[in-house]
């Protein structure tokens, strides 16, 4: 029978060498910290991307917060909402400029695994138990894939997700995990800003208006203008880039995101309760390490990132939940 075709392995990665000259072929992979036979079908990249899909870390994302703690509603973002879009964008650059798409799959779908609960605020109460430098969620997306729930994942699936934010350096060293980085500020500013006038808290008019002009009604039209931007001028340069114009667009809109969603005064008490309720938790367990599970005693790590470890994987409602239990009485 003719009708379907044996499509394994090494023919996916002889498809491969058709990508773009600066496309990360999974035949040249860095490799993984165990070596492990090859799979009969899937590339290494396309492994690793199934892997971290099946974790119990990526799992907890539909009980994280992305901007609005505990809001009323369904349609407000979660994180896994976010992570999906993220995936999204980060494959549509990828395949239109010739690169691994399973590979910025991969990426996308692990950068966020290492969030606490309440989002970036989460992260805020956090850093002080881990001076000089803080606590990060995307060193701590890798550490789950290393040590808590080890998937053995090649060194680039692990390199995109250690330098995802823009503000981590070195930055990474493939082009698709480049493409993440762009995926994910333009997902988060176009879903915030659309969760954002659904809480009531902006309207089409407060935007700035060079941002209105250059993006248009926030939506599906803010993501298909800068994933355009992104596209047009790597091709031009032959690199992963948006046009400084567009850019600086881009940056001013964050900027305004910033000020009047992220950091506004409307959030200054849910975030200040949330950061509340996390120290309390790691003071908590820092004084009571019997109390942490099983599956979180690192023996090999100091206590403080052991209690890191367990709070910064509980969902929302779990963190609420155990707070209620510890501190109700």
């Amino acid at each position: 029978m003719d009708n379907l075709i044996r499509r394994d392995r090494p023919a996916r990665e002889a498809e491969e060498e058709r990508l773009s000259p600066l496309a990360t072929r999974s035949t040249g992979s860095r490799g993984r910290e165990r070596p492990e036979p090859p799979d009969e079908f899937r590339t290494a990249f396309e492994r690793d991307r199934d892997r971290i899909l099946h974790s119990k870390a990526f799992r907890r994302l539909k009980h994280k917060t992305q901007v609005f703690i505990n809001p009323e509603g369904d349609h407000f973002v979660t994180r896994l909402t976010h992570t999906l879009q993220v995936t999204q964008i980060a494959r549509a650059l990828a395949a239109a400029l010739s690169l691994n798409e399973p590979l910025a799959e991969a990426i996308a779908l692990g950068h966020d695994v290492g969030h606490s609960p309440f989002g970036h605020t989460g992260e805020d109460a956090l850093s002080p138990y881990f001076p000089p430098d803080g606590w990060h969620h995307a060193a701590q997306s890798v550490r789950i894939f290393e040590a808590l729930e080890p998937l053995n994942l090649t060194w680039e699936v692990r390199d995109g997700i250690r330098a995802h934010s823009w503000k981590i350096e070195p930055p990474p060293a493939t082009c698709e995990a480049i493409c993440v980085r762009f995926a994910d500020r333009i997902a988060y500013l176009s879903h915030d800003a659309l969760d954002a006038m659904r809480a009531g808290v902006l309207d089409v008019a407060a935007f700035p208006r060079r941002v209105r002009e250059r993006f248009g009604k926030p939506g599906r039209a803010w993501i298909g203008e800068m994933i355009d931007a992104v596209i047009e001028h790597s091709l031009g340069v032959g690199r992963v880039e948006m046009d400084h114009a567009t850019l600086e667009v881009m940056n001013e809109l964050r900027d305004f995101m910033f000020e009047r969603v992220y950091q506004a005064p409307s959030q200054l008490a849910e975030q200040t309760r949330a950061v509340r309720l996390i120290r309390d938790l790691v003071d908590h367990h820092l004084s009571h390490p019997d109390q942490i599970p099983a599956t979180y005693r690192d023996t090999d790590a100091p206590l403080p990132v052991q209690v890191a470890d367990y709070i910064a994987g509980m969902t929302d409602r779990y963190a609420l939940m155990t707070h209620e239990r510890l501190f109700a009485s």
